[in-house]
């Protein structure tokens, strides 16, 4: 599900959330991945960003996507409303 459709509640039914699992197992299979390194992966971009600013780390998603030509890692962070500055000093 898409950012934009969970803002327009657009609800999935099971048979597309399943066919989405399916496509994610493939695609991990084929990029080779060892089981459990996109979740190390994701725990490392959570770390590095939040260090930066604000974070929702419950929701941070990430994901592989293939194509005829390569495989993409993407990451969907969302980020908490803008303040001042962080605790660490960090802006």
């Amino acid at each position: 599900m898409s950012w934009l459709d969970r803002l327009l509640g657009k609800n999935e039914t099971s048979g597309q959330i399943a066919k989405q699992r399916l496509q994610m197992v493939l695609t991990h299979d084929r990029a080779d991945l060892p089981p459990g390194l996109l979740e190390q992966i994701k725990d490392d971009i959570i770390e590095v960003i939040a260090r930066h600013t604000a974070i929702d780390t419950a929701n941070v998603a990430v994901h592989l996507e293939q194509d005829a030509h390569e495989n993409r890692l993407i990451a969907e962070v969302p980020l908490l409303a803008a303040r001042g500055r962080r605790p660490n000093g960090h802006k």
